[in-house]
């Protein structure tokens, strides 16, 4: 018996002694009562224990006393077969045993969330829901001299274009001004902490298209319901200083919208790791990352015996870097990456026979899944005309990027304090694409190149993007009611220096081959409410004049 339990064994002994026998109908025979020297035994064995004072000692046997007084003057009860005697316990005794009894189920009653019947479960607790909406008035402004002859060809390879010319080419909107356009974009998520180190999340976003780079859906269309897709999907392990995501996730690398666009997510794997401090204010960050963009199908070419073998496209990207925090409103960081994009570049087919109802050739899975506008292209197929009738031979077809892609990225961002307690963000992106040569794309083109060319025929294209930016304001996240913000920016993107299918959408609508400026600024009416606006000018670096400018109009809630 421990020490707690004898303590109470003292205690109901002395309730018994100082209780005397009371007579209940049950079904065994009373026992003896006990003696005055007993109980006074009892009692000084609970004061030498520690259960009751002396004070309280002294009272008990005064009661002890008195209640042996009053029994004399009562006449004892008639005791039956089958009574039994039950202690009587005093009021202070019960009184314990009953806020022992209470803590104990109370403390059971919080753990299993029975307590109160209002609260969430503890799976439920675990669930953190998070969103936003965004609705935007976008116009968007082309100058009257702008080219008519801008080729749309990412549609270009959906409609398999016959080169015969029987119909005109997908053409970009050049010249039509289109303004006061409603859009709207809304994403719902959820993040589930699994356990400690484990977690997984959800996203959906509207969208009108799979497009990798846009959520926006345009309002309108007879008043007809949205399209939602599944826009996150992931798992992570985080133990310690390493988290490690699988699934499609939010873009794991430190960078700007010069190379990836905001609304891009990443399907794969990415491995990233942090604080992993060099000085008092500094610490090392780095991320590694593997990202199939495609795959060959499975049953490639459809309509051969022998089906091709894997060619599959990968972004294979890696990335360190450091993160001086002097005080909470300064801050520098810099981060260098390298991305290789692996077998993104076109292969030109060999000769392909398409006038027997075939309807590929055996490099039709280097065409790009998508792309906006800039790269410099070439015809993927080699096309056997038909010998019976060679001037009627179709001719449909693919376009591929002519560039490797192998890139250099270095991104540098300092946020201090300003003039009156403002916050200053100033921010830069160098990208370089050590993939590019001009020699090397015409080779594998086999001289099949078809734009970014002068009118003197010379291919102008060219390896580098960059840009600057900065940002003004209270505070620069807009995280209270009355925070303001106002942000400028420049952009200098060649046609070759990355792939046009990723970086931002809104910039001259996506792409390369661009160079302009932004400016906007940004007001919060409350806590996660807060309207935007921003004016973009963008103009071609090299080819035929493609002027646009975008004024873009928000108001954006978040929870």
């Amino acid at each position: 018996m421990n020490r707690q339990s004898h303590r109470w064994a003292l205690a109901l002994a002395l309730a018994a002694a100082l209780a005397g026998p009371v007579v209940a109908q049950t079904a065994t025979p009373s026992q003896a009562d006990t003696t005055p020297n007993t109980t006074v035994h009892l009692i000084r064995l609970l004061v030498e224990q520690g259960v009751i004072t002396a004070q309280q000692a002294q009272a008990l046997m005064e009661q002890a006393r008195r209640e042996a007084v009053a029994a004399e003057q009562r006449a004892e009860p008639e005791v039956r077969e089958g009574d039994v005697r039950v202690p009587y316990i005093p009021e202070t005794v019960r009184d314990e045993i009953r806020a022992e009894v209470k803590d104990e189920v109370m403390a059971q009653a919080k753990e299993e969330n029975w307590a109160a019947p209002n609260t969430l479960p503890d799976w439920a607790s675990r669930i953190t829901l998070f969103g936003d909406v965004r609705v935007r008035n976008e116009s968007r402004f082309y100058s009257g001299d702008n080219s008519v002859e801008i080729f749309d060809f990412n549609e270009f390879n959906d409609e398999n274009y016959d080169l015969r010319g029987l119909t005109q080419p997908p053409l970009l909107n050049t010249r039509e001004s289109r303004e006061n356009r409603l859009r709207v974009r809304a994403r719902f998520g959820l993040q589930a902490a699994l356990t400690d180190t484990w977690s997984a999340g959800l996203r959906i976003a509207t969208g009108s298209s799979d497009s990798p780079v846009s959520t926006n859906q345009t309002l309108g269309g007879g008043l007809s319901k949205k399209d939602i897709w599944l826009d996150r999907a992931r798992i992570t392990w985080a133990p310690g200083v390493w988290n490690i995501t699988a699934g499609r996730a939010e873009n794991p690398f430190v960078s700007s919208d010069l190379l990836y666009d905001g609304d891009l997510n990443f399907d794969g794997v990415s491995a990233s790791w942090g604080d992993v401090t060099f000085s008092e204010n500094g610490a090392f960050f780095g991320t590694l990352g593997a990202f199939p963009l495609s795959y060959t199908s499975d049953d490639f070419p459809s309509r051969d015996f022998d089906k091709k073998g894997s060619d599959d496209k990968w972004l294979l990207g890696t990335q360190i870097g450091a993160d001086w925090r002097f005080n909470e409103d300064n801050r520098f960081l810099v981060a260098l990456s390298y991305y290789d994009f692996h077998n993104l570049r076109g292969e030109r087919s060999s000769e392909c026979v398409l006038y027997y109802g075939d309807n590929t050739c055996d490099t039709d899975d280097s065409a790009p899944a998508f792309m906006q506008k800039g790269n410099t292209l070439f015809l993927l197929r080699d096309i056997a005309l038909n010998p019976a009738d060679e001037a009627g031979t179709a001719m449909p077809q693919l376009v591929g990027l002519a560039s490797e892609f192998e890139l250099f990225d270095l991104n540098l961002r300092w946020d201090t304090p300003f003039i009156g307690g403002y916050k200053l963000r100033l921010a830069g992106n160098y990208v370089y694409n050590n993939g590019y040569s001009e020699e090397e794309m015409f080779r594998n083109a086999e001289g099949q190149v078809i734009n970014n060319f002068d009118q003197n025929g010379e291919l102008k294209s060219g390896r580098d993007a960059w840009m600057v930016h900065a940002a003004f304001g209270p505070s620069l996240d807009l995280e209270r009611a009355g925070d303001w913000k106002v942000f400028a920016g420049y952009k200098h993107i060649k046609p070759d220096a990355l792939p046009d299918a990723f970086n931002d959408s809104d910039f001259h609508l996506g792409g390369t081959n661009a160079k302009g400026y932004y400016l906007g600024g940004a007001y919060a009416f409350t806590d996660g409410v807060f309207a935007q606006g921003r004016w973009l000018s963008t103009d071609e670096v090299y080819g035929p004049p493609l002027a646009i400018d975008v004024l873009q109009i928000e108001l954006n809630a978040r929870f």
